[in-house]
Order: structure tokens, then C-alpha cells, then sequence
């Protein structure tokens, strides 16, 4: 089973973030709607989840060439096959492939979703919206499969219970080449989403975003390539922030998407993190923790995946703190890993309470439960006397692009160790 070995250290100098994982995926999927290249710059060609998204593209038809570890060409060798058989790990991203391969072939058949555990994360949602749309959806075994009842989806109104991202996306996704006109009302708009779209839109989709009340997309017949960008990833970006402030270290961080973080940033200036603003870099002059409150919510409020991370930083704070996270309730279970660390820690409802004693924690063998646990606990392990020991490491992999190559190069002692388990343990998870 793989593992990361992490030991107390101090993290000063330069690191650069790279192209957003839940970006990257979204963009990936959005290559099934054409039969022209689509070349991805500032992609994360290291992330598991990404060369697991590649490798389902290819097996539906599409040649993926990495030119440099930062860009993708993705071309097409024949049209895609409507049923996606993979025998791998699967992703939650299956679920943005099967709306694209509806949309595309008027049918889809894809392995039910993966990713992260976090409670909740039913996907009757996009079992909806395709139905809006005109598709006869069921599942089979460990499948699931859509169908447009003509051949071709068609545009409707599809209003959407929850702000979801997945079904945000999927929407967009399967409403750029249906019949007509799509809307898409009480949509999540993240920058995520904004930058799926602006990719669609170089390829010639008619998308108009109406704030947070409705996206409109009117489908086209066919859509064409494109080259785009990447976005940061803000994800990365936070947690480099918090590893500069826990340590005690001083960080230049640069391609820092500081629009996007504005709200988890004001609550980290004001719980004692320093830093200074850029053109696009922060520079992170370490600081001290003092206790936080944050609730999660839609954006532009704080994502459900910053709290393990704000997490850390609590810990590493003296007095308490208080996380609240309505979306995913039962992300919490991180917290018992790091109660192996010497976190203190209560969970009432909906509350994660966490009792700060400063930098006091203590190595031990802990449990990456998903990618940012994964994460949190990393950075617990800097500030913790002896070594840490996260298994299920893999999971960090998938979400953060070179990820120990840059702790080191910021001073940190950190070891990925891989074992023959691994595969095995990345098919069932």
C-alpha cells in the first residue's frame, strides 16, 4: 500500500501551482463533443485521475499526446464509442462522459462514478437532468446507461434542486450540442464552471451565463477544436498558503488564482496568516494561527473540499475552532486521523469543533480517507515531532500535480513509497 512519510520542517522558497484537477477533468470530457483537436496548456499530466481520464478517452477513440508535462493534444481516430468498458479505477468524472457521449452519439454507457467518499454524493441528479433532456436513463449491474429517445437530445429547462457542480457541468456539457435551447436555473457557478465554458465557447458553443439564476446554451450541430489554458488550481494554491503559515516558512507562490479564494483568504488574514498580494503571486511570510469559524457553501463562499485544509490550520491554532459543512456533513471523518496526531476534537451535527494547543502534535501512521484528508494530514505532519506515516497516499496523487517533488523543493523531508498493492488498491477504490 502506498505511503507518505513526512517529518517536522520548515518550507521556504518558490512553488508554482498548477492546472486545476477539477478543472482538467471537466475540460477532458468536454473533448468527446467534437471529432477536432483540442490542445489543453498549463494541464496537470501528473495528477492519477487525469492519466485515468486519458486512458478512458483513449479507449473510447481519441489519441492523447503529451507534448511536455504541461500540455495535451487530444485528437480524434474514429468517432466514439457509445459504451465506455474500463476494468480500472473508476472516477466521478464517468458521469460528465456519459452526458457527452449522449450528446454526441445519442447514447452513453459508462462504470458507475468513483472519487472521493464525502457522505452524500448520490448522482439521481444527472439521472435527472438527462431525463429533462429527453434521454431514457437506467442502470445496469455496475453501470449506468442514457439514451436520447430521437437520437438527439433536446433543449429544456432544467431546474436543478441543489446548486451542484456535477449537474451544472453536465448540463452545459450535454446542452451544447442538443436540439435548441437549454436552461439551466439555480446552477453552481464556480470558476471551475466558467472556465469549462470558456473552452466550449472557443469551440463554437452559444453559452450565456445570467449570474447565479440560469445558464443559456444553444445547441449546435457540431462543434469545433480549441486550444485553452487551464485554470490554477485554487485548491493548491490554499494549501501551499496554509503550509507557508502552520510551519512558520516563507513561500512565493506563484499562478496564485487570488480571485477565487477572496473569502477563505479575508478568514486567513484575520486568523493571523501574513501575506502579500501580487500581480499573480502571494508571498507568504509564515504568521500565527489563531481559531477560525467557517461554514461552506455555494461559491463565491468557501468549497466544501478547503475544509480538511482549514482544518489543519485550526489545529495548529490555540483555543477553538469551529468548521460547519451543510454539503458534505460526513467529511469529518478525517478528523479521527488527525485525533491520532494529538488533535483534540468534537463532532456535533453538523459541527466539527476542533481545541487548538498550538503546534503540539506528534507523529504517527494515519489514513489518507480521501484527497484533501490527504492533504490535511500532510500538513499536520510538518509541524508534528517525529514522522508521519500517511497510507493510502495514491489519494493525494490524484488531486495535487507533483505534489512531493514540490515539498521538497521548499525544504520539507518527504518519501512516496509505492508497493505492488497499489494497483490493486486503485481499481477498488
Amino acid at each position: 500500500m502506498s505511503t507518505l512519510k513526512v517529518s517536522r520542517a520548515v518550507l521556504e522558497g518558490t512553488v508554482s501551482v498548477s492546472g486545476a484537477k477539477n478543472s482538467a477533468l471537466r475540460l477532458l470530457a468536454a473533448s468527446l463533443l467534437t471529432s477536432e483537436r483540442v490542445t489543453l496548456t498549463n494541464y496537470p499530466s501528473a495528477l492519477l485521475d487525469a492519466q485515468i481520464h486519458v486512458g478512458m478517452l483513449e479507449a473510447l477513440g481519441k489519441k492523447c499526446t503529451l507534448v511536455d508535462p504541461d500540455t495535451i493534444v487530444i485528437d480524434e481516430i474514429e468517432k466514439p464509442k457509445s459504451h465506455l468498458i474500463w476494468h480500472d479505477r473508476s472516477i466521478r468524472n464517468t458521469l460528465l462522459i456519459l452526458g457527452a457521449l449522449t450528446a454526441r452519439t445519442g447514447y452513453g454507457r459508462v462504470p458507475l462514478p468513483g472519487g472521493c467518499k464525502l457522505g452524500d454524493r448520490s448522482y439521481d441528479i444527472h439521472e435527472f437532468l438527462l431525463r429533462e433532456l429527453g434521454a431514457d436513463v437506467d442502470g445496469e449491474g455496475i453501470e449506468l446507461f442514457a439514451e436520447a429517445k430521437n437520437g438527439r437530445l433536446v433543449g429544456t429547462d432544467i431546474k436543478l434542486r441543489i446548486r451542484s457542480t456535477g449537474a451544472t457541468e453536465n448540463a452545459i456539457l450535454c446542452g451544447a450540442l442538443a436540439q435548441g435551447v437549454t436552461r439551466i436555473w439555480n446552477p453552481h457557478i464556480r470558476p471551475e464552471i466558467l472556465d469549462l465554458i470558456a473552452l466550449l465557447r472557443k469551440m463554437g458553443a452559444k453559452i450565456t451565463v445570467h449570474g447565479q439564476e440560469h445558464i443559456e446554451v444553444v445547441g449546435s450541430d457540431a462543434l469545433g477544436g480549441a486550444t485553452h489554458a487551464v485554470m490554477s488550481d485554487n485548491m493548491e494554491a490554499i494549501t501551499w498558503l496554509i503550509a507557508s503559515v502552520v510551519t512558520g516558512g516563507d513561500i512565493e507562490i506563484s499562478n496564485f488564482p487570488m480571485r477565487d479564494l477572496e473569502v477563505a483568504m479575508i478568514h486567513l488574514r484575520e486568523s493571523g496568516a501574513r501575506f502579500f498580494v501580487g500581480e499573480d503571486s502571494v508571498i507568504v511570510r509564515g504568521g500565527r494561527c489563531y481559531p477560525i469559524e467557517i461554514s461552506t457553501g455555494p461559491h463565491p463562499g468557501i468549497n466544501s473540499d478547503v475544509q480538511p485544509i482549514m482544518a489543519a490550520y485550526a489545529a495548529c491554532a490555540r483555543g477553538e475552532s469551529v468548521i460547519v459543512d451543510l454539503r458534505f456533513p460526513g467529511r469529518y471523518a478525517y478528523a479521527e486521523e488527525m485525533g491520532r496526531m494529538g488533535v483534540n476534537y468534537a463532532v456535533e451535527g453538523n459541527l466539527l469543533k476542533i481545541f487548538g494547543t498550538g503546534r503540539k502534535m506528534h507523529g504517527a501512521e494515519v489514513r489518507a480517507l480521501d484527497l484533501r484528508a490527504g492533504a490535511a494530514l500532510t500538513l499536520c505532519g510538518l509541524v508534528a515531532t517525529g514522522e508521519t506515516v500517511i497510507t493510502d497516499a495514491w489519494q493525494i496523487q490524484r488531486g495535487y500535480n507533483n505534489f512531493v517533488e514540490k515539498l521538497n523543493s521548499l525544504g520539507a523531508s518527504a518519501v512516496f513509497e509505492a508497493s505492488s498493492q497499489d494497483k490493486a488498491v486503485l481499481v477498488d477504490a
